[in-house]
């Protein structure tokens, strides 16, 4: 616990969080509070550790919390990580078996003597005390936590904020005993997706209540919320395109499930064989809608429900595409690379560049710059017309035109 956590200790921070804790707790009805410290009166060294440094400091007790926090901020970290007998000792220290008991174990460390904290938590199963442990590492590796799996509840904490947050969550779910997860579920209904920011409204306003980003904890579930259950909710999944899911009740005193139809793909444009970056961007609506959800880059991957969409491609001339998104699979769609045309003209001209269609019409593509000498286009492999006059010149008759073709990833040059 003497480790460094940024600019204080790991035992500093802890020390400051539990004292800030206890001050929330003092308008609590019906609780009393104990504080057990383990590995803080015999010093270790290197041939020996006091496996039995481990000491009810402070009893339960009705209004007892300016104790507990003068003895905290007294700790010292010098000993070793008797959990083990910490925690069989603490299942013996409430004064009341028919209350509901919880256990807030904090540690940086694993067991370090001869006891295996799994066996001792089975041992007060068995003897049926009812015991709720929550453990919290600090700054461990998760891999080490899974080795509490056993015991209760855990939760990891890599920095002071996570720390603080976590010990908010702990203590919220030991008094209030009302949780709640958001299942975003996939197209067979599991609730397979994550990492996307949901908002909680109070029902029927703009009044932000919460705003989440969605986890899978470490066995792979919607991580467990603490969320007040004296509103309704109305919830916004931020996915593209959004779900919403309004008039959500919290029921008090037991484990919510919040669930949401979320399944989610992805899509890709890609060009064929292109020489270079190539940058243009691609509109995306849903099939049949003018509004746009999202414009991402060619090369990029973005994520959407499932279901159908229609792109609009900004190359010049722009190609229209519709895709479908399917359940945690990428639709790619691949297209020509452009080439470039570059043109010169002694004089300033005016124009437009066309393109052939198939059916021997042309399209309107671009308007070159007023009055400009030169210029360079990126277009799509075809048949082009640029016509033109110089700027200078006031007939119609004045007017020419510039037939070209274009091909990926090469450039022509024009001279007018």
């Amino acid at each position: 616990m003497n480790a460094q956590w940024g600019s204080q200790t790991r035992i500093e921070v802890a020390k400051e969080l539990l004292v800030k804790t206890v001050d929330d707790l003092y308008s609590v009805p019906n609780l009393e509070i104990g504080l057990r410290v383990y590995g803080h009166q015999s010093a270790i060294t290197a041939t020996f550790q006091d496996c039995n440094d481990t000491k009810l400091e402070v009893p339960f007790a009705k209004n007892n919390f300016n104790q507990v926090k003068t003895r905290i901020k007294s700790i010292r970290a010098k000993g070793t990580t008797p959990i083990a007998r910490s925690l069989e000792a603490a299942a013996g220290d409430f004064p009341y078996s028919k209350s509901r008991n919880i256990i807030i174990l904090i540690t940086d460390g694993l067991e370090a003597c001869d006891n295996d904290p799994c066996v001792i938590a089975k041992k007060i199963k068995d003897k049926g005390v009812k015991v709720t442990p929550f453990v919290i590492g600090l700054g461990m590796d998760l891999s080490y936590l899974e080795k509490f799996k056993c015991i209760g509840t855990y939760a990891d904490a890599e920095t002071k904020e996570t720390f603080e947050q976590v010990l908010k969550t702990v203590v919220s779910k030991a008094l209030l005993n009302t949780t709640t997860q958001i299942n975003l579920n996939d197209v067979k209904g599991s609730p397979s997706e994550t990492d996307v920011t949901m908002f909680l409204y109070k029902t029927g306003t703009t009044e932000l209540k919460y705003t989440f980003t969605h986890t899978l904890n470490n066995l792979g579930y919607p991580d467990t919320l603490i969320i007040n259950p004296q509103y309704k909710y109305d919830l916004v999944v931020n996915t593209t395109p959004r779900v919403y899911k309004n008039n959500i009740e919290i029921k008090r005193n037991i484990h919510n499930t919040i669930i949401t139809d979320s399944p989610q793909g992805y899509l890709k444009v890609r060009f064929i064989n292109a020489a270079k970056p190539y940058q243009f961007d691609v509109r995306v609506t849903q099939e049949g809608q003018n509004k746009t959800l999202n414009t991402q880059k060619i090369g990029e991957s973005d994520k959407y429900l499932v279901g159908k969409y229609d792109l609009e491609i900004l190359t010049l001339p722009r190609i229209y595409i519709a895709a479908s998104v399917n359940q945690s699979a990428t639709t790619y769609l691949d297209i020509q690379s452009p080439g470039i045309v570059r043109y010169s003209s002694g004089n300033g001209i005016i124009g437009q560049i066309f393109t052939k269609n198939s059916n021997g019409t042309w399209d309107w593509v671009c308007t070159l710059k007023e009055g400009a000498k030169t210029g360079t286009w990126k277009l799509q492999p075809g048949i082009y017309r640029l016509v033109y006059r110089q700027k200078k010149l006031k007939s119609s008759t004045y007017t020419l035109e510039k037939d070209f073709r274009i091909n990926s990833n090469q450039t022509i040059s024009l001279r007018l």
